[in-house]
C-alpha cells in the first residue's frame, strides 16, 4: 500500500513539474515576467487614479462638442473685444499653448515633463474639483512658470444650464479653491466646450474676468494618433495663435497621444521661428485680480 502511494505521489509531482516548465516557457517566449508585473502595476495605478478623479459634469469632450455651438467664437470676440480673446497679434511669431481639464494625475505630470524638456511655458485652465483633489499638481504648474486659469469647478455645459447663477457659482468656487492653493485669484477663464452666449460673457466681465478662447484646435480629445494631432496644429498655425489641447480627460479617456504629439509640435514650431508664450504675455494683460 505504501509503495503505491509513493508511486502515485512521484507521478503527480512529475506531472506538476512538467506543467510548471510549460508555463514558464510560454511566458519566456511571449514576454518577460518582470514586464508583466510592471504592466499590471501600471494598470492598478491607472485604475486607482481614475477612481479618485472627479469626472466632467457636462459629459466627455466628444459628446459635448457634438452639440450646436450657441454663438460663434469669432462673433463673441467682435462683440466683446475687451473681454473675449480669440487670437493674439499677428505681427510677431508668438503662439500660446493652452491645456484644459486638468490637473489629471494620469497625464498632467507627463505633459509638464515635455514642456520642461523644451523650456516652453503654457497656460492651464483647470477644474476646481480636480485642483482640490490634486493640489500638488496645481503647485507644480505654478512652480514651473506656467499660468493658471479658471475652467469652472465641475465642467458643466453652461449654455445647457442657461443660468447666470450656475456660472457665478462654478467660477467663484474654483477661484476660491485656486486662491487657497496658489495664493492669487486668476483673471483668466475658459468655458467648457467653448460654449457661451452674450449674457454669460457680460457676467464674466462683471466678475473681472478675461475670457480666453482659441484659434487652433488640436482636436486631441478625439484621441487620434499623435501624427494627426500634430498635423491639426501645424497645418493651421499662424502668428498669434492660441492652441487648444488637454492635459485632462474624462474617466476612461486617454491623453497619451496628446503627450506624444507635443514632441512633434514644439520642435517643428521652434524650427519655424515661433516663440511660445503664456496667454497674458501674448496679449499683454494681467492674469491676477
Amino acid at each position: 500500500m505504501q509503495g503505491r502511494i509513493f508511486k502515485w505521489l512521484l507521478v503527480t509531482g512529475f506531472l506538476f513539474c512538467l506543467l510548471i516548465i510549460e508555463f514558464l516557457t510560454v511566458y519566456a517566449n511571449d514576454e518577460p515576467l518582470g514586464n508583466l508585473s510592471q504592466d499590471w502595476s501600471k494598470a492598478v495605478i491607472q485604475d486607482d487614479q481614475e477612481e479618485d478623479l472627479p469626472d466632467l459634469d457636462g459629459g466627455a469632450e466628444n459628446s459635448g462638442r457634438e452639440l450646436q455651438q450657441p454663438v460663434d467664437l469669432r462673433i463673441l470676440q467682435q462683440r466683446y473685444p475687451d473681454i473675449f480673446f480669440l487670437r493674439g497679434p499677428t505681427d510677431q511669431k508668438r503662439v500660446a499653448l493652452t491645456f484644459d481639464d486638468g490637473p489629471d494625475p494620469r497625464f498632467t505630470n507627463d505633459v509638464l515633463d515635455v514642456l520642461k524638456q523644451y523650456n516652453v511655458p503654457a497656460t492651464f485652465f483647470v477644474l476646481g474639483s480636480r485642483a482640490v483633489a490634486n493640489p500638488d499638481l496645481v503647485k507644480r504648474y505654478q512652480n514651473e512658470g506656467h499660468v493658471i486659469g479658471n475652467h469652472t469647478y465641475g465642467h458643466p455645459n453652461l449654455v445647457e444650464e442657461s443660468d447666470l447663477e450656475t456660472l457665478e457659482r462654478e467660477v467663484t468656487r474654483t477661484e476660491d479653491a485656486l486662491n487657497e492653493i496658489i495664493g492669487y485669484r486668476t483673471k483668466l477663464f475658459r468655458p467648457p466646450y467653448g460654449f457661451l452666449y452674450n449674457e454669460l460673457v457680460e457676467k464674466l466681465g462683471e466678475m473681472n474676468y478675461f475670457v480666453i478662447a482659441w484659434s487652433v484646435d488640436s482636436l486631441d480629445w478625439q484621441e487620434d494618433p499623435p501624427e494627426v494631432i500634430a498635423s491639426n496644429v501645424l497645418d493651421n498655425i499662424h502668428p498669434g495663435a492660441i492652441i487648444l489641447m488637454h492635459d485632462g480627460a474624462e474617466s476612461g479617456g486617454d491623453r497619451t497621444n496628446t503627450i506624444e504629439s507635443l514632441h512633434q509640435i514644439i520642435p517643428a514650431l521652434q524650427e519655424q521661428g515661433y516663440e511660445f508664450v503664456t496667454v497674458p504675455e501674448l496679449f499683454n494683460i494681467p492674469y491676477k485680480k
